[in-house]
């Protein structure tokens, strides 16, 4: 069902028309010119074109919006423009919201975010072991609790994170660069097709338009616009993630981050965060306490509980051996370290690790190398 209205229509194209101009423009990545994409598109184009200005006003004059009507339906999206009843209340605050949602997937679910929280959960591509942990473990218990996903369908922790959501029988919500129906990159294409199954996958470019890295910041505005809290999992201090974190802040929405190690430069963003005022984030109870307030009623409190209990009992119930080993995982000592303190041969070392593994208290790090896990 496409719902876009024809200016609305026409304006996004002209952006997707535009938008390699837009990219020599900006140079850099994660570069955005504040309110590019708030002007007029006789501004925009002024501003955008230079040379091209001609070619995109008749680019405005030939616009066809049947033709474009006609590309949506064949490719099976949804094109939902602002002037409809069920374009999303929150994206209205931005100073620049999209002229259109192009969508791919289950589109009414857009439509529930009006009635149900929503968390942005953000991270690093580059994610380590901890952080995916984290990630999946935050979507799963947040979709359980009925909270809509909202991440970038990007490597690392925004995979994570909606696979949790998905995995808990939740609703996952990715926002991507380039056109909805442009699987980027192509490694999450699996994950792609499960979103749009059971949530929804939008953009604000139109179908067929491939990714431009100005775009990605611009889509950052969108899942910031969408979420009433931003989660940051792990991100270096010049991150994508923090783009996202500010566009939050400018609407006044809550902000929280997952503390990691000091010493660790994908920690630096959500620890600089911390470290300005936002809220510490170490599970899904910390975010439902941000959004319901403490022991807020939408939280499925007993599942939450008993397994934090049973993790607690667990770890409590460990031999000296693995209480040792497990102290040295925490402490961030690598196994050599461990051996020396424990006294322990590499063979009872590894046996340790291996039950503290199959406990669930610690996860693989990489090769010879495990990290506390993030569910204690």
């Amino acid at each position: 069902m496409i719902e876009a209205c024809e200016p609305c229509l026409r304006r996004s194209h002209l952006i997707g028309h535009l938008a390699p101009r837009i990219a020599g423009l900006l140079g850099r990545p994660k570069r955005r010119a504040p309110g590019l994409l708030a002007l007029s598109e006789d501004d925009l184009i002024a501003a955008v074109a230079g040379d091209g200005a001609a070619p995109a006003r008749r680019f405005l004059e030939e616009f066809d919006p049947r033709a474009a009507r006609r590309r949506i339906d064949e490719r099976e999206l949804r094109a939902l423009c602002r002037h409809e009843a069920a374009y999303p209340a929150a994206l209205r605050q931005l100073d620049d919201p999209p002229a259109v949602l192009f969508i791919a997937g289950r589109g009414r679910q857009l439509e529930r975010l009006d009635e149900r929280p929503a968390v942005a959960i953000v991270g690093s591509r580059d994610a380590s072991g901890y952080a995916l942990e984290v990630a999946r473990d935050l979507g799963r218990d947040l979709a359980v609790a009925g909270v809509t996903v909202v991440s970038g369908l990007a490597l690392g922790a925004d995979a994570a994170a909606h696979r949790g959501a998905l995995d808990g029988g939740g609703r996952a919500v990715g926002v991507v660069a380039c056109g909805p129906d442009v699987v980027y990159p192509r490694l999450n294409r699996p994950l792609y097709r499960r979103v749009c199954a059971s949530g929804a996958v939008l953009a604000e470019l139109p179908p067929g338009q491939p990714v431009f890295r100005w775009a990605f910041p611009a889509r950052n505005r969108i899942m910031a616009g969408l979420s009433d809290l931003t989660v940051v999992v792990e991100a270096a201090e010049r991150s994508g993630s923090l783009i996202t974190a500010a566009f939050a802040e400018s609407l006044n929405r809550n902000v929280g981050a997952v503390p990691g190690r000091v010493t660790a430069r994908n920690a630096a963003g959500p620890n600089k965060l911390l470290r300005d005022g936002a809220s510490v984030i170490r599970d899904a109870a910390d975010v439902l306490d941000e959004l319901f307030g403490v022991g807020g009623a939408h939280r499925d409190a007993t599942q939450l509980e008993l397994e934090a209990a049973a993790r607690a009992e667990r770890a409590s119930a460990l031999d000296p051996v693995l209480r040792c080993v497990l102290d040295g995982i925490e402490a961030g000592d690598g196994l050599d370290a461990i051996a020396r303190t424990a006294k322990l041969s590499s063979a009872r070392i590894r046996a340790a690790l291996g039950r503290l593994e199959l406990l669930g208290l610690v996860v693989r790090a990489g090769v010879g190398r495990y990290e506390r896990s993030a569910q204690r």
